[in-house]
């Protein structure tokens, strides 16, 4: 059994045909599920994951090998107690990008994925968009050129590919719905969301799922100063939550100084998981969830967070 000190020393050291095959493993296996698995139902781009067993939810990263590895420690997940079929790891999706270790956290990620491929769920972020909704600045190429040189290119391609296979929403029935950004707005059904990336760019449902944010005060949607998604009022939430059957959103996105913020009447659960600049944030936070209980719980967030 692999230990996390042998996972971190395997992804600093990686070399460029060891990372490349990494991501083809990955891929493979994504494509692999596109069809769902044995315990998880797959519609499209969305997993639907049992009510029952618990999850560990992790935010946006950003290249923040620490936090990372904080969370891996504290919880087990690569070997212990809590590694069972019953017990899912999702992450929200920004993995890399504007931070310097975006490399490192790439390997560990899709190394758990081919380690304990039913358990992890891994979600896109607006940093692992396509190249029409790619954030800016975008310095992914840059921490790949550092650790690879002339192989660079290569490297960023098949990331790039990568990306595509990558779920937009995760729901447990009757309960949570997560995803990166926000709501889609105008989506009139759960194939919008599962099927979202194939209407793009003709329809605004993936750039909504990747970039649009909550907030107050507000009733339907207005331009977001991003320059991409949209900014949606609490209306819009309780339609999709109706429209999905679920309780509450989970998402990430959103940077927030206590590492978590909750919207719309504790309907809406932000979690950002990368610590400190360029966000600035004093905390990151992720989330232990109980399947089985109600969201309830999760609307007094305080006792499920974890913090690093």
């Amino acid at each position: 059994m692999e230990t996390l000190s042998s996972l971190l020393a395997e992804a600093k050291e990686t070399d460029f045909e060891v990372f490349l095959r990494l991501i083809n493993d990955a891929i493979e296996l994504l494509s692999s599920e596109e069809h769902g698995t044995e315990k998880i139902e797959h519609l499209g781009k969305i997993a639907k994951i049992p009510s029952e067993g618990e999850a560990t939810v992790i935010g946006d990263l950003h290249g923040d090998l620490d936090g990372l590895i904080k969370i891996l420690s504290g919880n087990n997940l690569i070997a212990g107690s809590r590694r069972s079929k019953d017990a899912f790891t999702i992450f929200l999706g920004d993995y890399g990008d504007r931070g310097a270790y975006s490399t490192e956290v790439y390997f560990i990620v899709l190394s758990l994925k081919r380690m304990f491929p039913e358990e992890i769920i891994l979600l896109r972020g607006n940093h692992e968009g396509p190249k029409d909704l790619l954030a800016q600045p975008h310095d992914l190429p840059f921490h790949l050129q550092r650790k690879f040189g002339r192989n660079a290119l290569a490297i960023y391609r098949r990331l790039t590919l990568l990306f595509e296979h990558l779920l937009l929403a995760v729901l447990v029935e009757n309960k949570y719905v997560m995803l990166h950004g926000g709501v889609p707005a105008g989506a009139k059904s759960i194939e919008d969301i599962a099927y979202a990336d194939e209407k793009h760019p003709g329809e605004s449902h993936l750039e909504e799922i990747l970039w649009s944010d909550p907030v107050e005060g507000i009733t339907g949607t207005q331009s977001s100063p991003r320059g991409a998604g949209r900014l949606f009022g609490e209306d819009v939430t309780t339609r999709f939550l109706q429209m999905v059957d679920t309780q509450m959103i989970i998402r990430g996105h959103e940077p927030a100084y206590d590492g978590y913020k909750i919207n719309h009447s504790g309907k809406v659960l932000t979690l950002f998981s990368r610590k400190g600049p360029p966000y600035h944030n004093r905390r990151g936070a992720y989330l232990r969830l109980d399947l089985a209980e109600r969201p309830e719980k999760a609307w007094h967030a305080s006792p499920l967070l974890r913090y690093i």
